[in-house]
């Protein structure tokens, strides 16, 4: 039971903060020798104090939910983190990056969901003690009063919202900083992979480079030869040219400028394709 004077000794209230049959609690005023307008004030802040204390109180339960979730996420972290030290491959990695994934947004959406609350128990809690200043109470009834009351029973749910929530933020935090390392090290392992990718088609392509090479080589000589073979012919095939030189001789003269000028050709052709497009380089 609290009993307390309040409106400077000019009033006595008395209450237990207890439910009747009805559901309401029951809260006694007696006027000493308040003036109706302040009797009428002490009474509003009376109500206030009352609804602005059940209006508060409404976070408690949400602060409790919230705390399970939360006992189950930071029982679950620390393997998570155990587990992140000793994986060594991507798949490992991407396997906890999608845990912490998950466990990030039950945390986000538990958060999401008492965010307001919690911002409203706040508010409503200073406004019960507002109220509770308003009304002037003296500690002359030997017994508790209502700030000694509140201070016992209604200070610790506040503080159980405000802890609660502060715990959110730093189990976000924690949260943050663990997928940050862990997706720096699913970065750093795709590099490495993506260089080693690079490397390997690196020396794909100088390998292609080198048989292109070969190929261009095999090309200009079997061009050169063909191109001798009809010389060669085409000499033989000239009665005048024939009685007075050789076609032997006459096409073993021919034969470097005909390598010589098939190369160029070749050459020629290539820097045109590779000036029509630069990714043949």
């Amino acid at each position: 039971m609290v009993q307390a004077s309040i409106a400077d000794g000019r009033a006595l209230i008395s209450t237990d903060f207890a439910e009747n049959a009805e559901g309401f609690v029951d809260i006694t005023i007696i006027n000493r020798n308040m003036p109706s307008d302040v009797a009428g004030a002490t009474v509003q802040r009376v109500l206030e104090t009352e609804t602005y204390r059940c209006f508060a109180l409404l976070g408690l339960p949400v602060a409790e939910r919230a705390a399970v979730i939360m006992g189950r996420i930071e029982d679950e972290l620390p393997s998570l983190m155990e587990k992140m030290d000793a994986a060594s491959t991507l798949e490992d990695n991407r396997e906890l990056l999608d845990r912490l994934t998950s466990m990030t947004v039950d945390l986000e959406r538990s958060s999401a969901s008492t965010h307001f609350r919690f911002g409203a128990t706040k508010a409503y809690a200073e406004l019960v003690r507002l109220r509770l200043l308003a009304l002037s109470e003296r500690p002359d009834m030997g017994g508790p009063g209502l700030a000694s009351f509140l201070s016992r029973r209604f200070e610790p749910a506040i503080r159980t919202c405000a802890t609660v929530s502060e715990r959110e933020a730093t189990l976000a935090q924690k949260l943050t900083r663990a997928a940050q390392l862990l997706r720096t090290r699913v970065e750093i392992t795709l590099e490495s992979q993506n260089r080693d990718l690079l490397e390997t088609m690196g020396n794909r392509v100088r390998l292609q480079l080198r048989l292109q090479q070969t190929v261009e080589g095999l090309s200009v000589a079997a061009i050169a030869y063909y191109v001798a073979s009809l010389f060669h012919l085409l000499v033989a095939g000239l009665e005048p040219v024939r009685a007075r030189v050789e076609p032997e001789l006459l096409t073993s003269l021919v034969t470097i400028p005909i390598i010589a000028a098939v190369a160029f050709a070749v050459r020629r052709v290539r820097r045109h394709h590779i000036d029509a497009d630069p990714s043949l380089s």
